[in-house]
């Protein structure tokens, strides 16, 4: 599978442009959002493949994003970045139905391998990423 529309929600525009920037080459379409009802409001125009959030996601964090996502659309996949390295973390929104977990200081060596992963149908995390996403 291809994952050929993406929505980025990450409340640092430098981020986001940043991860726009890496993504041009590899999907069709990217959406980029700064705030959830952005994000959940994006989900349910674009019906994207996947979704790549921040951990530290303003309002209700990740954890309840990914939840929320996959209650209503659970075939977007979904990729959280994050500054920390939480072993409680990659858990929990692994849990709650996340397919990767990339740390921000990674991002440039792992997102696009990450984006790879998950859209073939795997799970993706991090090198030197304390946690894991088995289930």
């Amino acid at each position: 599978m291809r994952c050929n529309r993406v929505v980025l929600a990450d409340h640092h525009p430098s981020m986001l442009e940043g991860m726009r920037r890496m993504l041009e080459t590899e999907v069709e379409s990217v959406l980029m959002v700064a705030d959830e009802a952005s994000l959940m409001q994006a989900v349910r125009r674009v019906l994207p493949d996947l979704v790549i959030a921040d951990l530290s996601f303003p309002v209700s964090g990740a954890a309840n994003v990914v939840r929320l996502i996959k209650r209503h659309h659970p075939e977007i996949k979904i990729v959280i970045v994050s500054i920390h390295d939480d072993p409680a973390a990659v858990s929990e929104v692994a849990m709650a139905g996340a397919e990767g977990f990339v740390l921000k200081r990674r991002a440039v060596v792992d997102l696009i391998p990450a984006i790879q992963a998950v859209c073939r149908g795997g799970r993706y995390v991090s090198t030197g990423t304390s946690g894991n996403l088995e289930l």
